[in-house]
C-alpha cells in the first residue's frame, strides 16, 4: 500500500507498529490504507510476536473476530496477515477516527491468544457532494448589505486532510462567501449580500458554489444557486435562542414531543409568517426527527439508540414569506438505558480433561462485552454451584475457566458448566451459556475384593476340575482400566506348588480344584489370589483364600486289638469262677475319618453262647452277663462287628476266641483240634473261591481285550483306507496327576506295648494276676507253655492298646 504514502509516512507507520509490538506483550498493531486489493500483505504476525511457524500449525492458529465481518485472514504457512475482503473505510467507520479493526489470534494446546489491531487510514477516494441538486432563494430587493443566507453544506465521506477543505462562490458581483466554525468542528456556509439587489435590473441570479477537499489529487463538487429577487421584505425571522439543549432517553416511544423552537419576524402580513424546517444534511436524521412547519414543535419519529450515537444535533431554519431566514441548533444528549444484555463469546473450549489434571488448568477462554455504558456496561461473571472450576478475568473483558480442585472421574464423569454474566444496571440483565466437559479416566484405582478374606469348603474325593467357589473384585475405573484379571500367586503347600492344588480363571475368578483331595492327607490350606486391572501401569490387590477339606466316610474302622494273625490263634481265658460283669477283653478299633464318621459302635454279631457274653456299645469291652458254670463249653467263639457313624456306614469284624477253663491243659486239646480242622477248612474254602474268581476274571478280561483289539484294528484300517493322515496319540494334560488319589494312601503305624489286665486302658508291665493266655501254632506238633514262678504264673499277653 506504499503507493498511497510518501517515504516519511511509511517510516512513521513502521516506527509506530514496532513501538506497539515492543511495548504491549501479547498485542500487535498494524496500519494499512483502505481499498487494498485482496491478498495484499498486512504484516508478518509470526515474526512480530516471536512465534514459530510450527507453533502456528500445531496450535491450529485462527483469527477470532466475533460478530464482525472478516476482512483479514491468516496464512499459517507463511505466518502473515492478508487482506481477505476489500476494506472501505467510509462504509466501516463513516466519520469516526481513528478507524480500526480489532480481533484476536487464538492458539490451542496450550490455549493462548493475542490481540491484533489494524488501523485503516483514509485515502482521497470521495469527492465533496451536495445533496440538493439546486439551491433556490427568494430575496427581497430591499435586503440590506450584510444580509446572510445559509447555504447547504457539502458532504465529503473522507476524513482528515482528505475531507472537505474550502468553498468558493462564483460570480461574486453581489454576494460573498463566509464560513463560520461550528462547535462540532464543521463549518457553516453563509452567502452574504455585499451589494444591494435591484429587481428592475435583474430579476434572477445564478451562482455556482464549489466545494473542494484537501486530498491529492484534489477533488471538488458544485451546486447551482438560483436567486429570485422579490419586492421589499426588510426584516428576517430571529430565533429566541441560537442553541437549544435537551436530554433524550434512548428507546423513547415514537411521537414523543421533544422541544419547541420559536422565531419572530417584525414584518406583517405574509412577510411576517414564519415557517420552520430541518436543514441537516446528515444521513438518517430525517428518519428520527421532524418539526412542525408552523409551530416549531420537534417530535421523535424513529428509534434512538445510545449505542449508535450519544448525541444528535438538529439545524433548524426559520424562513418568512419574503425569503429572509434565520437558523438555530438543537443538541440532544441521549441518556443510556440498560437495554443490552452481556454477550458471551466462547473463543476456545476443551471437550475433555484427564482426571489427574493439575490445578488451574485452563478449559475454556471467552470474551464478554456489554454495549451499554457506565454501570449498565459493567459485567461480572460467575459459574454454577458444585463444580470444581473457577472463572478468572485475564484481561479487560476476557475470562478463563480453570480447575480449582482435584477432579475424580469416579465421582463425576461429566460436568455441565453454566457461565452466567450479568451487568450492574437497574434492572440487571444477564446472559448464560452452558458447556459440557468430559472427565477422561486415569488408572488411579486398584481392584477391590468384595471380602478381606475368603473361606471355602470342598468335600474330599472330589473330581479334578471341580469349581470350588468364585472370588470377585471390582475396579472403580472405566473401560480398560477397570478390566480385572485374576492371578494365582506363587506359593507352596507342604512343599508342593499351590498350582498343583487349585487354579484360578483369569477372567471370571472361578477357583477350580486341580486334584482330588484326601482329608486324611490334608485338612486345609491357604493361598493368595491377585486381582490386576488392565491399566498402564497396572494396579493390583490380593486376598487370602482358605480351602477347608470336608471329610467323607471313605475309611472303614480298623481293629487294633485283638490282632488277627494268619499263623497263630490267640484266646482269652476266663476262669469258671468268673462272676457277672467279668471283663474278658476289650476290642480296640480306630477310624482314620473324623467327626461322626469316626464315631465307632461295637456289636456282638455271632457267639457260641449269646447268653454268656455281651459287648459294650461304645467301649468295645467284652464282659460276662451271667455266672460261668461247668456246663459252659470250653471253646467260645465271638464275632464282633465294629461300625462307624458315617452315611453310609462302614464296618469291620473281628473274631475273639475265649477259653472257659481254670488251667491250660483243659483247653489245649480243644483248641488244637479247632486250630487244625476249623482253620484248615476255612482256608481251603477261601482259596477255592479265590481261585475260581481269579480264573473267571482272567477269562473275561482276555475275551474283552481280544474283542477290543479286533474292533480297534478294524476301525484303524477303515480310517487309514479313507485318509493318508498319520495318527498321533494324544495324552491329556496332567494325566498322571490323577493316580494315587485312592482312599488312605498313607501307611499307618501303631505302637506296641504290654498290659497285664485287659480291663485296664493304660499300659503296664507284668504283675501278679489270675489270667492266662494260650497260644497254639497249628504248624507245630507241640505246645509251648511258659510258666512263670508261683507268684507270677500267668504269661504276659502281647497286645496293642490305644490310649484314650
Amino acid at each position: 500500500y506504499t503507493q498511497y504514502l510518501d517515504a516519511k509516512d511509511i517510516d512513521l507507520l513502521l516506527f509506530i507498529s514496532l513501538l506497539a509490538v515492543g511495548s504491549v506483550l501479547g498485542q500487535v498493531s498494524y496500519t494499512i490504507p483502505e481499498e487494498m486489493t485482496k491478498g495484499s500483505l498486512v504484516g508478518n504476525i509470526a515474526q512480530d510476536l516471536g512465534l514459530d511457524l510450527k507453533r502456528l500449525k500445531t496450535g491450529k492458529a485462527r483469527l477470532h473476530v466475533g460478530n464482525s465481518a472478516e476482512y483479514i485472514e491468516l496464512n499459517k504457512e507463511r505466518g502473515v496477515l492478508l487482506i481477505k475482503e476489500r476494506i472501505d473505510r467510509e462504509a466501516l467507520c463513516k466519520q469516526t477516527t481513528p478507524c480500526a479493526l480489532h480481533f484476536q489470534m487464538i492458539l490451542a494446546n496450550p490455549i493462548e491468544f493475542y490481540r491484533v489491531t489494524v488501523e485503516i487510514t483514509d485515502i482521497n477516494d470521495n469527492a465533496p457532494i451536495f445533496k440538493m441538486k439546486d439551491m433556490v432563494f427568494e430575496i427581497s430587493e430591499s435586503a440590506v448589505k450584510g444580509s446572510k443566507f445559509i447555504l447547504e453544506k457539502a458532504l465529503d465521506s473522507d476524513v482528515g486532510i482528505n475531507g472537505l477543505k474550502s468553498y468558493s462562490l462564483n460570480p461574486t458581483d453581489n454576494f460573498a462567501l463566509k464560513l463560520n466554525d461550528n462547535t462540532d468542528g464543521g463549518k457553516e456556509v453563509e452567502m452574504v449580500l455585499e451589494k444591494p439587489l435591484d429587481r428592475e435590473k435583474e430579476e434572477q441570479l445564478t451562482l455556482t458554489l464549489t466545494a473542494v477537499d484537501g486530498g491529492e489529487p484534489q477533488l471538488s463538487g458544485t451546486v447551482q444557486i438560483h436567486v429570485t429577487i422579490l419586492d421589499a421584505n426588510d426584516n428576517a425571522p430571529v430565533f429566541t435562542q441560537s442553541t437549544y439543549k435537551s436530554s433524550l432517553m434512548e428507546n423513547s416511544p415514537r411521537g414523543t414531543q421533544l422541544i419547541t423552537v420559536t422565531a419572530t419576524d417584525k414584518d406583517e402580513g405574509t412577510n411576517g409568517f414564519v415557517t420552520y424546517s430541518i436543514s441537516n444534511n446528515i444521513d438518517g436524521i430525517f428518519d428520527l426527527f421532524e418539526i412542525h412547519e408552523t409551530s416549531g414543535e420537534v417530535r421523535l419519529i424513529g428509534n434512538v439508540d445510545y449505542e449508535t450515537s450519544k448525541h444528535y444535533q438538529l439545524n433548524i431554519k426559520a424562513k418568512d414569506q419574503g425569503g429572509l431566514s434565520d437558523s438555530c441548533k438543537i443538541i440532544f444528549d441521549i441518556t443510556d438505558v440498560n437495554d443490552n444484555s452481556p454477550i458471551i463469546d466462547l473463543m476456545s473450549t476443551t471437550q475433555s480433561v484427564p482426571e489427574d489434571s493439575t490445578l488451574k488448568t485452563v478449559v475454556a477462554v471467552m470474551n464478554v462485552h456489554d454495549a451499554d455504558s457506565d454501570d449498565n456496561g459493567v459485567v461480572k461473571c460467575f459459574l454454577n454451584d458444585n463444580v470444581p472450576f473457577n472463572i478468572e478475568s485475564t484481561s479487560n473483558s476476557f475470562y478463563s475457566i480453570i480447575t480449582d480442585s482435584d477432579l475424580d472421574r469416579e465421582r463425576a464423569s461429566e460436568y455441565n458448566i453454566t457461565v452466567t454474566c450479568s451487568d450492574e444496571g437497574v434492572p440487571s440483565l444477564s446472559s448464560s451459556v452452558t458447556l459440557t466437559l468430559q472427565i477422561s479416566d486415569v488408572n488411579d484405582n486398584a481392584p477391590v475384593f468384595e471380602r478381606s478374606s475368603y473361606e471355602a469348603y470342598i468335600v474330599e474325593n472330589n473330581t479334578p476340575g471341580l469349581s470350588i467357589f468364585t472370588v470377585k473384585a471390582t475396579d472403580a475405573d472405566w473401560n480398560q482400566n477397570a478390566r480385572v484379571s485374576y492371578i494365582l500367586e506363587d506359593s507352596s503347600v507342604n512343599g508342593v506348588p499351590v498350582s498343583s492344588y487349585v487354579s484360578v480363571s483369569a477372567d471370571s475368578g472361578v477357583i477350580h480344584a486341580v486334584r482330588s483331595f484326601d482329608y486324611e492327607q490334608i485338612k486345609d490350606f491357604h493361598f493368595r489370589v491377585k486381582a490386576q486391572d488392565g491399566g498402564s501401569p497396572p494396579l493390583s490387590s490380593n486376598v487370602t483364600v482358605k480351602i477347608m477339606i470336608q471329610d467323607q466316610n471313605d475309611n472303614p474302622p480298623q481293629v487294633l486289638y485283638p490282632v488277627q494273625t494268619g499263623g497263630s490263634l490267640v484266646a482269652e481265658m476266663v476262669p469258671r469262677s468268673a462272676d457277672v460283669g467279668y471283663l474278658v477283653t476289650k476290642v480296640v478299633a480306630v477310624d482314620v475319618d473324623s467327626g461322626q464318621n469316626a464315631w465307632l459302635s461295637y456289636k456282638l454279631q455271632k457267639a457260641t453262647d449269646r447268653a454268656l457274653f455281651e459287648v459294650g456299645l461304645q467301649n468295645g469291652e467284652i464282659r460276662t452277663i451271667r455266672q460261668v458254670t461247668d456246663k459252659d463249653a470250653v471253646k467260645q467263639r465271638l464275632t464282633v462287628i465294629v461300625e462307624d457313624n458315617g452315611q453310609p456306614s462302614r464296618s469291620a469284624t473281628v473274631v475273639v476266641n475265649v477259653a472257659v477253663a481254670d488251667s491250660f491243659p483243659e483247653v489245649l486239646s480243644e483248641f488244637t483240634e479247632l486250630t487244625h480242622d476249623k482253620e484248615y477248612n476255612d482256608n481251603l474254602t477261601f482259596y477255592l473261591v479265590l481261585a475260581l474268581a481269579v480264573v473267571s476274571f482272567l477269562f473275561i478280561t482276555c475275551l474283552v481285550v481280544i474283542i477290543s483289539v479286533k474292533i480297534y484294528r478294524w476301525r484303524q484300517s477303515r480310517i487309514l483306507y479313507h485318509s493318508n493322515l498319520p495318527v498321533i496319540p494324544y495324552y491329556p494334560p496332567r494325566y498322571s496327576d490323577t493316580l494315587g488319589t485312592g482312599t488312605l494312601p498313607h501307611v499307618y503305624n501303631y505302637e506296641v506295648c504290654r498290659t497285664t489286665d485287659s480291663r485296664k486302658s493304660d499300659c503296664k508291665f507284668g504283675r501278679a494276676g489270675s489270667q492266662n493266655v494260650l497260644i497254639m501254632d497249628p504248624s507245630s506238633t507241640g505246645t509251648m507253655q511258659r510258666i512263670q514262678s508261683e507268684k507270677n504264673r500267668r504269661r504276659l499277653v502281647l497286645c496293642i492298646c490305644r490310649l484314650f
